[in-house]
């Protein structure tokens, strides 16, 4: 087996992961500064500057099933890194207000189609005992893409004078672009040849490239059968038979977005100013949430495989609990910011090996080959439709309910969340696509004749 080049396709797929986070989060830099330029009231700025991105990865996610199906994994994949090119040249150009959401909001579907087409195309190349460990390099490049935004927000802090936020925008074109023509490199999916293009010898090739002769045959003969026994079914993602994976992936996508993480990293800035901390400061405290974040996204990688999926959801949601709450105490005694800060970390510690390392995998594994890229747009559609209702309102919440309110609320859903990992949520470590496949309908159909 070719572990290298294995390696080297699920690392240069995964930089749009890297290209998701530094998008999402270099907003944040420029959060205050846009507000004060354009003078917007707290509900347009919201609404158009903070979330706007958020839409457009919304449409990004529920559409993109359809291009990373038919087009492919790969040319969605190329188009993914243009969208970012023309959105940070454009946002960081941008005249007035107007513009600039349109900008950003090319962003977000550039963010949206990445979060189907990549992790997609990652499992499809992966085996069954390094799927996991392959899968997170997508969230250990979106994770070290919040890194770099915020020490390059940083950084360019009174760069440029009052349009510094322009150079901090605008500097995403330069791995946009670096993205775009690695992508061009790596091969197209096996699966997807065989599935959607009926070309099984271009997917043994493919196989080859970075599996043994003999073992490449077997996974393509599986595949094969696989393929055989689903090509008459015409169901869609939302027919019946499917309605346990729908239902893992609206859930697990649910529970990541009502834990509260993309308020308190696109409201950084402003949340430990509320904290306690100067301006300069709560840029400089932000750059320890992406540490604290890529270091245990580190962790969750070398877990992932090993503890498995459910393990790893266990972690992070107790973490969660204590984490949220302790910040929501801190903030309605009046403790110090350090307090604060320690259990905000300790909360995006326990995003890093819990959620974040699992939802992008989890959603790529639970669907069938055939119906892989509708039924991750349908669990990543989830994610963001939240992500964008937790933006749009995060700067009404932050500035009309005492912080200690916001971060209990999130505690409680993360209660919720502990019941669902307990309960409902299946161990998929170890196990191949196909016969996660046949484990999962089976599930659903012993659901359905006990109903």
């Amino acid at each position: 087996m070719n572990n290298n080049k294995l390696f080297y396709y699920a690392i240069t797929v995964s930089m749009a992961g890297f290209l998701f986070g530094f998008d999402t989060v270099v907003i944040s830099g420029a959060n205050l500064p846009i507000k004060q330029l354009w003078n917007t009231s707290e509900w347009f700025h919201g609404t158009f500057i903070m979330s706007m991105a958020l839409w457009g990865t919304v449409i990004g996610a529920l559409l993109a099933g359809y291009p990373t199906e038919r087009l492919g994994r790969k040319v969605t994949l190329i188009w993914i890194g243009i969208l970012f090119f023309i959105s940070a040249l454009g946002s960081a150009l941008a005249p007035d207000p107007y513009t600039f959401s349109f900008f950003r909001f090319i962003g977000g579907l550039g963010v949206g189609a990445s979060s189907i087409a990549a992790p997609t195309y990652i499992s499809e190349i992966s085996n069954p005992e390094n799927r996991g460990r392959l899968g997170i390099l997508y969230q250990f490049n979106l994770v070290l893409g919040i890194l770099i935004a915020f020490i390059s927000n940083y950084l360019l802090e009174g760069v440029g004078g009052q349009n510094d936020w322009r150079w901090m925008l605008g500097v995403e074109a330069i791995p946009a672009i670096l993205y775009t023509l690695m992508v061009l490199g790596v091969p197209k999916s096996p699966r997807w040849l065989l599935i959607h293009q009926n070309n099984p010898a271009e997917a043994l090739r493919v196989l080859k490239l970075t599996t043994a002769d003999k073992e490449a045959r077997q996974i393509l003969n599986s595949i094969e059968i696989d393929h055989l026994k689903t090509q008459s079914n015409t169901s869609s993602v939302f027919s019946k038979k499917y309605s346990f994976p729908m239902i893992l992936a609206f859930l697990i996508a649910f529970f990541n977005q009502l834990s509260g993480v993309n308020f308190i990293l696109y409201y950084a800035p402003e949340i430990l100013e509320k904290a306690g901390f100067g301006t300069s400061d709560s840029l400089f405290s932000s750059i320890s949430i992406g540490v604290v974040n890529l270091i245990f996204t580190l962790i969750g990688m070398y877990l992932i495989d090993r503890a498995g999926r459910k393990q790893l959801m266990y972690i992070g949601s107790i973490g969660y609990i204590i984490s949220l709450s302790m910040v929501a105490l801190g903030f309605y005694i009046e403790s110090s910011a350090l307090f604060k800060l320690v259990f905000i970390l300790t909360f995006i510690a326990s995003h890093a090996i819990g959620q974040g390392a699992v939802i992008w995998v989890f959603i790529s594994e639970i669907f069938p080959n055939k119906l892989r890229a509708y039924g991750q747009a349908w669990g990543c559609g989830t994610h963001w439709v939240f992500a964008a209702l937790i933006t749009l309102f995060g700067s009404v919440m932050i500035n009309s309910f005492a912080p200690w309110k916001v971060f209990l609320f999130f505690a409680f859903f993360m209660v919720l969340q502990l019941l669902f990992t307990h309960y409902l949520m299946p161990e998929t470590k170890g196990v191949s696509l196909e016969d996660l496949q046949s484990k999962l309908v089976k599930e659903d159909e012993e659901k359905v004749l006990q109903s």
